[in-house]
């Protein structure tokens, strides 16, 4: 049953990641702990398997379409590479309640970003050119997404894009496009942290929810050139606002879930 259920579920969190450039980690955890019965810590070891999947499909299709800002990846990922192994080994201090409750806060903050970033959207923006931001802001951005993702276990696709688009100056079709790259690199670092920690994720339901995202995030990259960037910002804030009320919720009333 977990099986079949995981299908439509992947390709759900794939469509998110190719059409917004990131977030599939914040729905791919709650899918796996309370949909697909995962304990917290194999959860967020599969769940940066199933978007690094997808975000590896989903960009090379935004390369193949030019839209990949390939200095601003290297310069980003390779601190956060560093990052995410920082944030691994905290990851690893602290309870599954205690994560769940860290990570309600930042997927608010995330939600308020992303939906704000709508405001700022350009919808013709797809013709500028990559910018060149300071190597020192660059770095510093991609350093401290790092360590959220090998803390949180996600691939941090929610904060890359609102990064990379304030911080650096992205237009937000390249942003998308960039995101998915960096999600690949920092998602693969991490998830190598996690299993030389001792991380067994479920291989099985973790192979088929990870194929059906990349199948996922390949329909992803087409619908998000076709969709106003605005509207897919707002919608997807509202989204994480959502399962971050739930997450909160759960743990406050009814125990949180499940750590086996």
């Amino acid at each position: 049953m977990e099986l079949l259920l995981a299908v439509p579920f992947g390709v759900a969190i794939g469509l998110v990641v190719g059409t917004v450039g990131g977030g599939g980690a914040i729905l791919a955890l709650p899918v796996l702990v309370y949909v697909l019965d995962e304990g917290v810590s194999p959860a967020s070891t599969a769940s940066l398997i199933v978007v690094a999947l997808g975000a590896s499909v989903g960009a090379g299709a935004q390369a193949r379409n030019g839209q990949l800002c390939r200095w601003v990846a290297v310069t980003f990922s390779v601190p956060a590479a560093g990052g995410a192994y920082l944030g691994t080994l905290a990851n690893g201090l602290v309870g599954a309640r205690a994560l769940i409750l860290a990570f309600v806060p930042v997927m608010l903050v995330a939600a308020t970003l992303t939906y704000r970033r709508g405001d700022h959207v350009d919808d013709g923006d797809a013709e500028a050119g990559c910018p060149s931001p300071a190597l020192a802001a660059s770095a510093g951005a991609g350093l401290t997404v790092g360590a959220m993702t090998g803390f949180f276990g996600v691939g941090g696709g929610f904060l890359i894009v609102p990064a990379l688009t304030m911080l650096l100056g992205l237009p937000m079709r390249r942003a998308i496009a960039t995101s998915l790259a960096i999600i690949t690199v920092t998602g693969v670092t991490a998830l190598l942290s996690h299993l030389a920690e001792g991380a067994e994720p479920n291989w099985p339901l973790t192979l088929v929810l990870g194929g059906a995202a990349a199948a996922g995030a390949l329909g992803g990259t087409t619908l998000g050139r076709r969709l106003p960037a605005a509207t897919l910002a707002r919608a997807f804030g509202a989204v994480v606002a959502v399962v971050a009320v739930f997450l909160l919720v759960d743990v406050l009333v009814f125990g949180g879930p499940p750590t086996a």
